[in-house]
Protein backbone atom coordinates (compact mmCIF):
# COMPACT_ATOMS: atom_id res chain seq x y z
CA UNK A 1 0.00 0.00 0.00
CA UNK A 2 1.20 3.18 -1.01
CA UNK A 3 1.61 6.12 1.94
CA UNK A 4 2.26 9.78 1.11
CA UNK A 5 5.04 11.20 2.19
CA UNK A 6 3.00 13.06 4.34
CA UNK A 7 1.53 10.42 6.45
CA UNK A 8 4.66 8.98 6.94
CA UNK A 9 6.08 11.58 8.62
CA UNK A 10 2.80 12.14 10.74
CA UNK A 11 3.21 8.08 11.82
CA UNK A 12 6.82 8.60 12.99
CA UNK A 13 6.32 12.01 14.70
CA UNK A 14 3.66 9.99 16.32
CA UNK A 15 5.58 7.17 17.13
CA UNK A 16 8.72 9.01 18.62
CA UNK A 17 6.04 10.99 20.78
CA UNK A 18 4.90 7.28 22.20
CA UNK A 19 8.29 6.35 23.09
CA UNK A 20 9.04 9.33 24.38
CA UNK A 21 5.79 9.56 26.68
CA UNK A 22 6.88 5.76 27.93
CA UNK A 23 10.81 6.95 28.38
CA UNK A 24 9.62 10.05 30.66
CA UNK A 25 7.06 7.87 32.86
CA UNK A 26 9.30 4.97 33.35
CA UNK A 27 12.38 7.65 34.21
CA UNK A 28 9.63 9.14 36.67
CA UNK A 29 8.62 5.39 38.34
CA UNK A 30 12.00 4.96 38.89
CA UNK A 31 12.24 8.56 40.81
CA UNK A 32 9.84 7.52 43.31
CA UNK A 33 10.87 4.69 43.48
CA UNK A 34 14.28 5.61 44.82
CA UNK A 35 12.48 8.59 46.88
CA UNK A 36 10.75 6.32 49.02
CA UNK A 37 12.55 5.19 51.91
CA UNK A 38 13.14 2.31 53.06
CA UNK A 39 11.16 0.69 55.72
CA UNK A 40 13.42 0.60 59.29
CA UNK A 41 13.78 -2.60 60.71
CA UNK A 42 11.66 -2.56 63.84
CA UNK A 43 13.87 -0.98 66.98
CA UNK A 44 14.98 -3.83 69.66
CA UNK A 45 13.03 -3.55 72.64
CA UNK A 46 14.39 -1.40 75.51
CA UNK A 47 16.71 -3.38 77.88
CA UNK A 48 15.08 -3.42 81.59
CA UNK A 49 16.91 -1.76 84.67
CA UNK A 50 18.50 -4.67 86.18
CA UNK A 51 16.00 -4.26 90.03
CA UNK A 52 18.57 -3.45 92.65
CA UNK A 53 19.32 -6.11 95.39
CA UNK A 54 17.59 -5.00 98.70
CA UNK A 55 19.85 -5.00 102.26
CA UNK A 56 18.09 -4.94 105.17
CA UNK A 57 19.62 -4.40 108.20
CA UNK A 58 18.30 -4.88 112.09
CA UNK A 59 18.38 -3.03 114.62
CA UNK A 60 19.26 -3.47 118.78
CA UNK A 61 17.48 -5.76 120.71
CA UNK A 62 16.27 -7.97 117.42
CA UNK A 63 17.87 -10.00 114.34
CA UNK A 64 17.79 -10.72 110.88
CA UNK A 65 14.09 -12.37 111.48
CA UNK A 66 12.76 -9.02 112.21
CA UNK A 67 12.68 -8.77 108.70
CA UNK A 68 10.32 -12.03 108.02
CA UNK A 69 7.21 -10.60 106.80
CA UNK A 70 9.02 -8.09 104.23
CA UNK A 71 11.46 -10.54 102.93
CA UNK A 72 8.66 -12.81 102.12
CA UNK A 73 6.47 -9.95 99.84
CA UNK A 74 9.82 -9.17 98.15
CA UNK A 75 10.94 -12.05 96.93
CA UNK A 76 7.71 -12.61 95.55
CA UNK A 77 8.09 -9.35 93.47
CA UNK A 78 10.89 -10.61 92.37
CA UNK A 79 13.80 -8.43 94.00
CA UNK A 80 16.63 -10.22 95.68
CA UNK A 81 16.69 -9.86 99.03
CA UNK A 82 19.20 -10.57 102.16
CA UNK A 83 18.86 -9.68 105.58
CA UNK A 84 22.08 -9.51 107.50
CA UNK A 85 23.61 -9.38 110.53
CA UNK A 86 24.42 -6.60 112.34
CA UNK A 87 26.62 -7.25 115.11
CA UNK A 88 25.40 -5.06 117.66
CA UNK A 89 28.99 -4.24 118.96
CA UNK A 90 29.51 -0.88 117.87
CA UNK A 91 28.75 2.01 115.38
CA UNK A 92 32.32 1.91 113.85
CA UNK A 93 32.59 -2.05 113.53
CA UNK A 94 29.17 -2.25 112.81
CA UNK A 95 29.28 0.11 109.75
CA UNK A 96 32.37 -1.47 108.48
CA UNK A 97 30.70 -5.08 108.94
CA UNK A 98 27.89 -3.98 106.69
CA UNK A 99 30.00 -1.74 103.93
CA UNK A 100 32.06 -4.81 103.55
CA UNK A 101 28.98 -6.51 102.59
CA UNK A 102 27.81 -4.24 100.35
CA UNK A 103 31.47 -4.18 98.37
CA UNK A 104 30.05 -8.11 97.26
CA UNK A 105 27.08 -6.89 96.16
CA UNK A 106 26.84 -5.88 91.93
CA UNK A 107 24.48 -3.75 90.70
CA UNK A 108 22.34 -1.23 92.14
CA UNK A 109 21.52 -1.45 96.30
CA UNK A 110 18.67 -0.09 97.78
CA UNK A 111 19.78 -0.41 102.04
CA UNK A 112 17.13 -0.28 104.62
CA UNK A 113 17.87 0.10 108.05
CA UNK A 114 15.86 -0.11 111.68
CA UNK A 115 16.09 1.22 114.58
CA UNK A 116 19.99 1.42 115.13
CA UNK A 117 20.84 -0.18 111.98
CA UNK A 118 19.59 3.45 110.64
CA UNK A 119 22.82 5.08 112.13
CA UNK A 120 24.49 2.12 110.86
CA UNK A 121 23.31 2.50 107.13
CA UNK A 122 23.96 6.09 107.49
CA UNK A 123 27.86 4.90 107.77
CA UNK A 124 27.83 2.33 105.28
CA UNK A 125 26.63 4.13 102.18
CA UNK A 126 29.25 6.71 102.43
CA UNK A 127 31.23 6.31 99.75
CA UNK A 128 29.43 3.07 97.61
CA UNK A 129 28.11 4.81 94.34
CA UNK A 130 26.14 1.31 93.79
CA UNK A 131 23.95 2.36 97.24
CA UNK A 132 20.71 4.07 95.16
CA UNK A 133 18.18 4.71 98.16
CA UNK A 134 17.95 4.23 102.31
CA UNK A 135 15.18 3.51 103.59
CA UNK A 136 15.13 4.24 107.34
CA UNK A 137 11.73 2.21 109.81
CA UNK A 138 11.58 3.84 113.43
CA UNK A 139 15.26 4.45 113.26
CA UNK A 140 18.18 7.13 113.94
CA UNK A 141 19.60 9.05 110.93
CA UNK A 142 22.74 10.66 112.77
CA UNK A 143 24.23 13.69 110.99
CA UNK A 144 28.33 13.89 111.74
CA UNK A 145 29.26 14.06 114.87
CA UNK A 146 25.87 12.84 116.57
CA UNK A 147 25.32 9.38 118.53
CA UNK A 148 22.92 7.24 118.41
CA UNK A 149 21.68 7.89 122.08
CA UNK A 150 21.21 11.42 121.23
CA UNK A 151 18.24 11.05 118.59
CA UNK A 152 15.70 9.38 121.02
CA UNK A 153 13.89 12.17 121.95
CA UNK A 154 13.05 13.82 125.02
CA UNK A 155 10.28 11.75 125.75
CA UNK A 156 11.71 8.53 124.98
CA UNK A 157 11.36 5.54 127.25
CA UNK A 158 15.01 5.12 127.06
CA UNK A 159 15.94 8.33 129.19
CA UNK A 160 14.20 6.72 132.15
CA UNK A 161 17.40 5.82 134.76
CA UNK A 162 19.17 2.28 132.91
CA UNK A 163 19.29 0.01 135.68
CA UNK A 164 15.02 0.36 135.30
CA UNK A 165 15.43 -0.43 131.39
CA UNK A 166 18.41 -3.03 131.09
CA UNK A 167 20.15 -5.87 132.32
CA UNK A 168 23.75 -5.80 131.77
CA UNK A 169 26.86 -7.57 131.94
CA UNK A 170 30.50 -7.94 129.92
CA UNK A 171 31.22 -9.31 126.89
CA UNK A 172 34.18 -10.67 125.36
CA UNK A 173 36.57 -8.06 123.88
CA UNK A 174 34.84 -5.49 125.36
CA UNK A 175 36.71 -1.88 125.87
CA UNK A 176 37.06 -1.10 129.74
CA UNK A 177 34.03 -0.19 130.99
CA UNK A 178 31.68 -1.11 127.99
CA UNK A 179 29.00 -3.69 128.80
CA UNK A 180 26.09 -4.73 126.74
CA UNK A 181 22.42 -4.47 127.48
CA UNK A 182 19.12 -6.72 127.17
CA UNK A 183 15.81 -4.71 127.75
CA UNK A 184 14.21 -5.98 130.69
CA UNK A 185 10.69 -8.12 130.09
CA UNK A 186 8.43 -5.12 131.15
CA UNK A 187 10.12 -2.19 128.93
CA UNK A 188 9.83 -5.07 125.92
CA UNK A 189 6.29 -6.06 126.10
CA UNK A 190 4.78 -2.46 127.20
CA UNK A 191 7.64 0.34 125.81
CA UNK A 192 9.81 -1.57 122.61
CA UNK A 193 6.75 -3.79 121.09
CA UNK A 194 3.47 -2.84 122.42
CA UNK A 195 0.88 -3.29 119.07
CA UNK A 196 1.94 -6.78 119.03
CA UNK A 197 0.25 -10.05 120.52
CA UNK A 198 1.83 -10.06 124.16
CA UNK A 199 2.62 -13.97 123.26
CA UNK A 200 4.81 -12.97 120.35
CA UNK A 201 6.07 -10.32 122.34
CA UNK A 202 7.34 -12.35 125.05
CA UNK A 203 8.90 -14.86 122.52
CA UNK A 204 11.05 -11.87 120.92
CA UNK A 205 11.79 -10.65 124.67
CA UNK A 206 13.65 -13.99 124.75
CA UNK A 207 15.73 -14.03 121.84
CA UNK A 208 16.63 -10.70 121.38
CA UNK A 209 19.94 -9.68 120.65
CA UNK A 210 22.03 -8.03 123.56
CA UNK A 211 23.52 -4.50 122.14
CA UNK A 212 26.50 -2.97 123.15
CA UNK A 213 26.87 0.95 125.12
CA UNK A 214 29.26 1.55 122.19
CA UNK A 215 26.32 1.30 119.87
CA UNK A 216 24.67 4.38 121.43
CA UNK A 217 27.13 6.84 122.45
CA UNK A 218 29.59 6.25 119.42
CA UNK A 219 29.78 9.32 117.11
CA UNK A 220 28.64 8.89 113.68
CA UNK A 221 31.44 9.39 110.78
CA UNK A 222 29.09 9.95 108.21
CA UNK A 223 25.87 10.97 107.02
CA UNK A 224 24.85 9.72 103.88
CA UNK A 225 21.41 11.02 103.67
CA UNK A 226 22.99 14.04 102.60
CA UNK A 227 23.69 12.79 99.05
CA UNK A 228 21.37 9.75 98.51
CA UNK A 229 17.69 9.91 98.15
CA UNK A 230 15.83 8.51 101.07
CA UNK A 231 12.81 7.06 102.30
CA UNK A 232 11.43 7.00 106.27
CA UNK A 233 8.96 5.05 108.09
CA UNK A 234 7.65 6.63 110.97
CA UNK A 235 5.31 4.32 113.69
CA UNK A 236 3.08 7.41 115.35
CA UNK A 237 3.04 5.48 118.84
CA UNK A 238 6.82 4.62 118.71
CA UNK A 239 7.94 5.12 122.69
CA UNK A 240 11.73 4.14 122.30
CA UNK A 241 12.77 6.66 119.34
CA UNK A 242 9.39 9.31 119.31
CA UNK A 243 7.70 10.06 116.24
CA UNK A 244 8.49 13.96 117.20
CA UNK A 245 12.44 12.95 116.82
CA UNK A 246 11.79 10.89 113.57
CA UNK A 247 10.37 13.51 111.81
CA UNK A 248 12.94 16.25 112.67
CA UNK A 249 15.39 13.56 111.41
CA UNK A 250 13.33 12.71 108.15
CA UNK A 251 12.67 16.46 106.65
CA UNK A 252 16.26 17.05 107.19
CA UNK A 253 17.57 14.32 105.40
CA UNK A 254 14.38 15.55 102.91
CA UNK A 255 13.06 12.54 103.06
CA UNK A 256 9.80 10.54 101.57
CA UNK A 257 7.65 10.22 104.72
CA UNK A 258 5.11 7.24 105.40
CA UNK A 259 3.89 7.81 109.02
CA UNK A 260 2.17 4.51 110.78
CA UNK A 261 -0.72 5.34 112.94
CA UNK A 262 -0.23 3.49 116.16
CA UNK A 263 2.60 1.84 115.02
CA UNK A 264 5.37 0.99 117.59
CA UNK A 265 9.11 0.83 117.65
CA UNK A 266 8.40 -2.37 116.10
CA UNK A 267 6.16 -1.37 112.86
CA UNK A 268 8.66 -3.71 110.54
CA UNK A 269 6.64 -6.51 112.70
CA UNK A 270 3.14 -5.16 113.60
CA UNK A 271 2.46 -3.65 109.99
CA UNK A 272 5.14 -5.40 107.29
CA UNK A 273 2.73 -4.39 104.46
CA UNK A 274 3.15 -0.63 105.12
CA UNK A 275 6.97 -1.14 105.08
CA UNK A 276 6.96 -2.91 102.57
CA UNK A 277 5.46 -0.75 100.56
CA UNK A 278 7.82 2.25 101.50
CA UNK A 279 11.02 0.02 100.35
CA UNK A 280 8.98 -1.03 96.96
CA UNK A 281 8.65 2.82 97.07
CA UNK A 282 12.71 3.52 97.00
CA UNK A 283 13.53 0.07 95.14
CA UNK A 284 11.26 1.31 92.10
CA UNK A 285 12.83 4.92 91.91
CA UNK A 286 16.40 3.04 91.04
CA UNK A 287 17.17 3.37 87.46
Amino acid sequence: MHISSRWRSALLTAGLSAVLTLGLAAVASASAEAATPTPAAPAAPAKAAPKPTIVLVHGAWADASSWSGEVDRLQRDGYVVRAIDNPLRGLSSDSQEVKDFLSTVKGPIVLVGHSYGGAVITNAAAGNPNVKALVYVDAAAPDVGETNGQLSGKTSALSANPATLFDSGPYAGAPTGAVQYYLKENIFLHNFAPDLPASTARELWATQRPAATAAFDTPSAAAAWKTIPSWYVIGMSDQIITPQSELFMAHRAHSHILEVSGGSHLTLISHPVQVTNQILAAARSVH
